[in-house]
């Protein structure tokens, strides 16, 4: 992992990057405080495992530490409004919360009445907590459950929703190995004049098997090309891998274009405090290259 990318690739690609973490593991964010930014935005993965107290406290654990909180809500793991309204104004009274990531969660039958995201956005949760920033998710190489057709409409529906109710909107990426899928992705994203930020998912730096098993839960592609190209193999499963060939691939890419805002999000799957000291090493490198 001591590769690293061309600054002119990696220019401003660092900047305002995002975290994510489960209610479990929110130790590990006051123990690698001191290494991330302060106001660094830090989701709350929405877990089946996990009890919404657990969620509160995390929020609260974020906020304390002067990061900035952004609960995900699975609109099909919510059991009813006063579900969603437990857990909504519970996050409120711990963490102030008024932001939020939307989506519609794993299980294939709803536990209530919100069947997708555009549920949620229709339910006034928007108005009902006071949040104004709303993320939304992508699938730069589709979705193993929902048609292209589907998720694009529904993509679309959701940015005009929540623009027309005076929302902004991000949209982040599920991660992926593929950097020409997500060049392709942010593209047609633009081709059909959505011009919100876009944060790209990217994996933090993790041995080779547990990147396929959150590689195979969440549908990602892993041919044998695709793994090569991002830097490991099928026959080095306790390898440890960071997304340095991903990122001088995307770099390159989008200093050649102008796709709009675009900043990382990383899924810190080897931990929070290994993902923040990778990106540590990866930015000193690139104002080191710069200023040489």
């Amino acid at each position: 992992m001591t590769e690293s990318f061309a600054p002119h690739h990696a220019h401003h690609l660092f900047d305002g990057y995002a975290l994510e973490i489960t209610g479990k593991d929110i130790a590990e964010i006051s123990e690698a405080r001191t290494a991330i930014a302060p106001a660094t935005p830090i989701n709350i993965a929405f877990l089946g495992n996990e009890s919404h107290e657990q969620r509160i406290n995390a929020a609260g654990v974020i906020r304390a530490c002067g990061f900035l909180p952004v609960p995900i809500i699975s609109s099909r793991r919510l059991k009813s409004k006063e579900d969603r309204d437990a857990l909504l104004s519970g996050l409120v009274r711990a963490a102030d919360i008024d932001r939020i990531i939307l989506v519609g969660g794993d299980p294939s039958s709803p536990a209530g009445p919100y069947r997708d995201s555009l549920d949620l956005i229709e339910s006034n949760i928007l108005d009902d907590f006071g949040i104004r920033h709303v993320g939304i998710v992508g699938y730069p190489e589709g979705h193993p459950k929902i048609a292209d057709t589907a998720l694009w409409d529904a993509l679309a529906r959701k940015v005009e929703l929540l623009r027309g109710a005076g929302r902004t909107v991000e949209i982040t990426s599920q991660y992926g190995f593929d950097a020409e899928a997500v060049i392709a992705w942010i593209e047609k994203v633009r081709a059909l004049g959505i011009d919100a930020p876009i944060r790209i998912g990217v994996p933090g730096p993790a041995n080779v098997k547990r990147l396929l098993r959150f590689a195979v839960q969440f549908g990602v592609g892993t041919s044998a090309a695709i793994v090569h190209r991002y830097g490991f193999s099928f026959a080095s499963l306790l390898s440890k891998v960071g997304p340095e060939r991903f990122l001088a691939q995307l770099g390159k890419r989008l200093a050649d274009d102008d796709l709009g805002v675009i900043r990382l999000h990383f899924y810190p799957f080897g931990g929070i405090a290994p993902t923040v000291e990778w990106i540590a090493r990866q930015t000193e490198a690139h104002r080191s290259a710069a200023l040489a």
